[in-house]
């Protein structure tokens, strides 16, 4: 294997972390954020891109890490590595309430395609990249633009999803459609593309956007039941407005309540 070969072990129900067993010299590499806790001989190192080009001198890895850039993610990752003599443990936890999710890239034919916030951390060797839509409809309208992220290689990544998480195996043809923010990652085999809902009343009145995304199989499609992005807009919407103070924002009044008090501040 090119990848680190490592141990895991995941560990709660809603609030997840995945804790890693380390043999002596073997490293995984994270996004900033991620990390939890580790045992006393791991080292801690940034790095650029993701470490899995480290021999192809400063402008392979000055080229890794501006792919990083166009995702949206930051031009460096952080690698742990086990310097010490015995196995030892590092550990990541999810971002949000969700599910972790293992990938193993060997049974995925060495490529995964994921959104960009959704990888975690994976073994050192496992090449985090981009992959750029060939289609204008989904670059336009899929909610994430042209580019999603990539994991290739032959070790384990692994992948959050918001609420709970949904494995689909699709057969060769069958189609699922599902709302652009709820997927997760699916294998390199899946054909991805965006479609138009259609019609007056579900465009203007349906409250779930005008596009969806169609997934072909062969393959697996992961999906989440909460995307952060939805998460984030509800927790917006229920914040208090007018400098902190709550007058009732889902009472009948609503709004009004402010004009009726004199606080007239939008």
């Amino acid at each position: 294997m090119n990848a680190h070969e490592i141990d895991y072990h995941i560990y709660g129900e809603e609030m997840q972390y995945v804790e890693i067993e380390l043999d002596p010299q073997e490293a995984v590499v994270a996004e900033a954020g991620s990390f939890m806790m580790m045992d006393q001989d791991i080292k801690m190192d940034t790095i650029f891109g993701d470490g899995s080009n480290q021999d192809t001198g400063v402008l392979g890895k000055l080229f890794s890490a501006g792919k990083r850039l166009l995702t949206g993610e930051s031009l460096f990752m952080t690698a742990f590595l086990n310097i010490g003599q015995g196995k030892k443990q590092v550990s990541f936890a999810s971002p949000y309430p969700g599910k972790i999710v293992p990938i193993d890239l060997s049974e995925k034919g060495g490529k995964f395609i994921c959104q960009k916030d959704a990888f975690l951390c994976a073994a050192k060797g496992v090449s985090v990249g981009i992959e750029f839509s060939k289609r204008l409809g989904r670059g336009f309208f899929g909610g994430e633009g042209f580019i999603m992220q990539k994991l290739e290689g032959d070790g384990m990544a692994f992948v959050h999803a918001g609420g709970t998480m949904a494995k689909k195996v699709l057969a060769p043809g069958e189609t699922l459609k599902v709302d652009t923010g709820c997927i997760v990652g699916f294998s390199h085999t899946v054909d991805y593309n965006i479609e138009f809902i259609g019609g007056i009343r579900n465009s203007v009145f349906g409250g779930e956007g005008l596009f969806f995304a169609t997934l072909r199989g062969p393959g697996t499609v992961y999906i989440q039941s909460l995307p952060f992005s939805r998460l984030a807009s509800r927790v917006w919407a229920a914040a208090p407005r007018g400098g902190g103070k709550d007058k009732g924002e889902g009472s009948i009044l609503g709004g009004l309540g402010d004009l009726l008090d004199g606080d007239n501040r939008f």
